[in-house]
């Protein structure tokens, strides 16, 4: 197929969706070698109401919904051709035209733990206050160290960071792959494993949207997408979308490939306060990720029962 005109690609303006956005674009002109030259690609910025509220957690705001609406209202009027996204901030249930059927290869998705005196998770004294905007974050931690407070961070990366070094807080938690693409690993205290630490859905893959009826840019990016990396995600939301799940809700949930053709699915639901906790998890043939996502989602709503209502704020 050839190619005829320039992208306009639709991001949020924080230094870790440009690094995305950039990252799509270096993947882009690999795929295809010589049809074009960087500037053919025209990243635009687009401010959404989620970048504007830094004062309160996104659960009050409105929920995770609020990084995208902007972007996705651009996409849907042609003001851009496609937009690359941070999947963990994607709601489950797309708008009426567009589609996300290229996912970029998955970066680690472990949650980093950063604290101020070097010192692990599991050896913060009690009464010691871990800054997290994460409900899944907040319950995992409450839920493991019920000794310990915590308090509402937001803020781009380098805020939270900032925030920490001024004493506002003794410890928090980022996600591993925004401080790898922004080159700032080196700020991490612990590395915590799924098992201390179940990472959000989608978190580390990058998602690109685009208009359902838009063959050509289909077209584009279909050598990009990693089989693999989407059918993880396919998995780990299709149990959010079960579970009616967002960031009102502490849920979890990973997928990992196992040998060739398998993956394995773990996830949680739990109350914001940690104190109640229910678990499932699944394996199956990788064709069948999302029916996989399901069923551990139905399971999960079976064992909290009436109690799921209550998890959400």
């Amino acid at each position: 197929m050839t190619f005829v005109k320039k992208y306009k690609i639709g991001t949020r303006g924080s230094p870790l969706a440009l690094a995305q956005s950039a990252e799509a674009c270096r993947r882009l002109l690999e795929a295809h070698p010589g049809l074009f030259k960087p500037e053919d690609f025209e990243i635009v910025v687009i401010k959404t109401t989620g970048d504007q509220i830094q004062d309160r957690a996104l659960s009050e705001a409105g929920g995770k919904g609020l990084f995208v609406k902007e972007i996705e209202e651009a996409l849907a009027s042609g003001a851009i051709d496609f937009a690359v996204h941070s999947m963990k901030d994607m709601e489950t249930k797309l708008p009426d035209g567009l589609v996300i059927d290229c996912i970029l290869p998955r970066e680690d998705a472990r949650d980093a733990f950063i604290s101020a005196t070097g010192c692990g998770l599991a050896d913060l004294p009690a009464g010691a206050l871990v800054g997290t905007s994460s409900l899944r974050r907040q319950a995992q931690i409450l839920n493991r160290r019920p000794d310990l407070k915590v308090g509402i961070f937001r803020g781009l990366v380098e805020t939270r960071l900032r925030k920490l070094a001024e004493g506002q807080a003794d410890a928090t938690l980022l996600a591993y792959a925004g401080l790898k693409r922004l080159g700032k690993a080196d700020v991490i205290t612990e590395l915590l494993s799924p098992e201390d630490m179940l990472p959000a859905v989608a978190q580390g893959a990058i998602g690109i949207e685009r208009r359902e009826s838009d063959e050509l840019t289909a077209a584009l990016l279909a050598p990009i997408n990693d089989s693999v990396s989407a059918s993880r995600i396919a998995c780990e939301r299709a149990m959010l979308a079960v579970l009616d799940g967002s960031c009102r809700t502490p849920i979890a949930g990973y997928a990992e490939q196992v040998g060739d053709n398998e993956i394995h699915f773990r996830a949680s639901i739990l109350s914001p306060d940690g104190v109640s906790r229910f678990d499932a998890s699944g394996r199956g043939p990788m064709a069948q990720a999302e029916i996989l996502g399901k069923k551990v989602g139905q399971e999960l709503r079976s064992r909290a029962g009436e109690d799921i209502l209550s998890f959400r704020i």
